[in-house]
């Protein structure tokens, strides 16, 4: 029989328990994980319950109250124990030059933060330049504005920050998606830009392409249009709008959280 006590889940000491078992004949182990202790008092409960059933007591506590305390009892009980988190804690320590933090439960925190990258990066993937618009009733944040107002690397930049965004490209010839109507006006963003700066973005991306620079897309007259158009559909949606005009992506992505996190404490 052996009792897991933890300060968090207890997963990690009934891996290495288990881990260990296996190397005996019978490779069984009676588990009994006792997970979010947070006084002396549950950890004297635990530790008489351990000693009634005669065993082996495991711990991954990381506050040094509470395993002082248990090392304490243990020894007042006879009670066999092996600390896991301990030693890896001293060793790192001494490389490090640090203290730890002492925290319970930061590894799943801490997966929990990657895995909600991982999967807004995959989100703004799927759902860039207005591809499959049922998703953007899934997005955290949509996006909208004309070509060339850095929507695709925000969305990517917001990903990061475990964002899912979308975003859709406004076009006065193409009808927006019925569904960017429906989002709550506090989760859509819109870009816009000055005339002047978009008109030279563009005949930069012409010339990049190897397309004359006449094109309709970098025209002057077009321009204006387009930008009419984007700001009628925001004033429609009733959205918050962003001027991007010189403005580096991590500017605008910071503006952009600050309206993100009013928008989620309504």
């Amino acid at each position: 029989m052996v009792y897991i006590l933890s300060d968090s889940i207890g997963e990690t000491g009934e891996v290495v328990a288990k881990a260990a078992a296996s190397q005996f004949d019978s490779g069984r182990v009676d588990i009994r994980r006792v997970p979010y202790l947070s006084s002396v008092r549950e950890v004297e409960e635990a530790l008489l319950e351990a000693e009634s059933a005669g065993a082996l007591v495991v711990y991954t506590l990381v506050r040094p109250d509470l395993k002082e305390y248990l090392e304490k009892r243990a020894h007042e009980l006879s009670l066999p124990h092996v600390d896991i988190m301990g030693p890896m804690l001293e060793g790192l320590k001494q490389i490090t030059k640090q203290n730890p933090k002492y925290q319970p439960g930061l590894i799943r925190r801490m997966d929990e933060a990657y895995f909600s990258k991982v999967e807004a990066i995959e989100f703004a993937v799927k759902y860039d330049d207005g591809k499959e618009p049922r998703g953007l009733l899934r997005a955290d944040l949509v996006v909208i504005g004309v070509s060339r107002t850095s929507k695709t690397p925000l969305c990517m930049y917001l990903a990061h920050k475990g964002i899912k965004a979308a975003n859709v490209p406004l076009v006065p010839e193409a009808t927006p998606p019925e569904e960017l109507f429906k989002i709550p006006p506090q989760k859509v963003v819109g870009l816009t830009i000055k005339p002047s700066i978009l008109f030279e973005i563009r005949k930069e991306r012409l010339k990049t392409l190897g397309l004359s620079q006449t094109a309709d897309y970098a025209n002057m007259e077009r321009i204006l249009t387009e930008l009419d158009y984007a700001l009628g559909i925001m004033k429609k949606i009733g959205c918050a709008v962003i001027d991007v005009s010189n403005k580096a992506v991590e500017e605008t992505a910071a503006r952009v959280l600050e309206i993100y996190r009013k928008g989620v404490g309504r």
